[in-house]
């Protein structure tokens, strides 16, 4: 869940992104192992962008995608800016203004305004719903094709019936870019798990707490801190059981993909043994991938807005009931719903994880290649 935790601050992988000004490997160069990009892009093929602007953003572009990008610059960009920063600023008013006077949930160093109740929440809620509706409407998403494969079954893969009383107390989703963020709030106005910073960014920080985020500091020490794994496992919990708790959205692999490929799972998503609601995303394309994989943000930002049309896919699977044995194994549970996501989704599974992006980035990057550290479930 390590994506999750830097989300809203701008995105799960904008620190290991290249710097513009760092050497870009090519293909007939090698990195300090000796590999080649060829070797390299079949190595961590999961991180690949094979869009019109190549590795990084930063491939040849041909006369005519110059022109178009010039066009867009200074016509597009700035509408979709300007656009985009008023609806930032008018749903941060809503929001405050629903806050006013109220005392937020304050509990192991969280605060959140999560579980307000009447009007003031349902004003929170629809326009959230709404607003990130609407900013991905500014940035070209202006259809979202819905599959949702749960309308075609009333009963689960274990012969449970589903109802009321055994919802999902998680949304689990293949994550591809922090673009997934603003879809997600606008279908179901999910809690996320985010950066503690997160909670003091000026307009941001007090929609996350609207949104019910679970602030997370990793270096932290002290002695009461429950850590991801137990502050995901309550909220989790809660949500399955009180149907006025908002859902929980986790990204398990951990950081984003080029949305061909699901990553290894963390666990920490399932150790609440409790059913979840597997979804998942693509972003076709023709000229520019959504996909964050090995580009800086910035770079992504701007290529995003200046693409006139983009497009979301969603595959909504059944609710997903586990069963004994997986809720007594959080690892089978994980791996059980990764298998079903990647056969649903058409996805293909890979081994390598957010340790392999960060020696890929170094590599095409021409740095010293970093240590791959053990990755530990939360």
């Amino acid at each position: 869940m390590a994506t999750e935790m830097n989300s809203l601050s701008g995105g799960g992988d904008g620190g290991e992104a290249a710097k513009d000004e760092r050497p870009l490997l090519n293909s007939s160069s090698s990195n300090g192992s000796g590999e080649t990009l060829e070797q390299l892009e079949k190595k961590y093929a999961a991180y690949v962008r094979k869009d019109a602007y190549g590795t990084m953003g930063r491939g040849k572009l041909a006369i005519s995608e110059k022109v178009l990008l010039g066009i867009a610059i200074v016509t597009l960009v700035p509408i979709r800016f300007v656009a985009g920063v008023l609806i930032l600023l008018v749903y941060y008013l809503i929001c405050r203004f629903c806050t006013l006077f109220s005392v937020p949930n304050r509990d192991d160093g969280q605060e959140d305004y999560a579980h307000m109740v009447g009007w003031r929440r349902e004003v929170v809620v629809r326009c959230g719903r709404f607003s990130s509706r609407a900013m991905l409407f500014v940035f070209g998403f202006y259809w979202i094709r819905v599959d949702d494969r749960s309308l075609s079954t009333t009963e689960d893969e274990h012969g449970e019936q589903s109802d009321e009383t055994e919802r999902p107390g998680a949304i689990i989703s293949n994550h591809v870019s922090y673009l997934d963020i603003l879809y997600h709030m606008s279908s179901s106005f999910p809690s996320f798990v985010a950066k503690r910073s997160v909670a003091r960014l000026p307009l941001v920080g007090l929609i996350s707490k609207c949104l019910g985020c679970i602030y997370v500091q990793r270096e932290s020490k002290a002695s009461d801190f429950k850590g991801v794994s137990g502050a995901v496992t309550e909220r989790v919990q809660d949500a399955h059981q009180n149907k006025h708790s908002p859902m929980m959205m986790l990204f398990p692999e951990g950081t984003t993909t080029n949305g061909d490929y699901l990553l290894p799972f963390k666990t920490g998503a399932f150790l609440a043994k409790a059913p979840v609601l597997p979804l998942i995303l693509r972003y076709p394309y023709k000229r520019f991938s959504p996909a964050w994989d090995s580009i800086s943000g910035m770079r992504h930002v701007l290529l995003l807005l200046c693409q006139f049309m983009n497009h979301i896919e969603v595959v909504r699977l059944p609710v997903y009931y586990p069963s004994e044995q997986e809720k007594e194994d959080a690892k089978l549970y994980a791996n059980n719903v990764r298998k079903l996501m990647a056969t649903e989704g058409g996805l293909v599974l890979s081994d390598i994880g957010l340790a392999e992006k960060r020696v890929y980035h170094a590599a095409l990057n021409g740095n010293s290649l970093p240590r791959v550290l053990h990755q530990k479930d939360d």
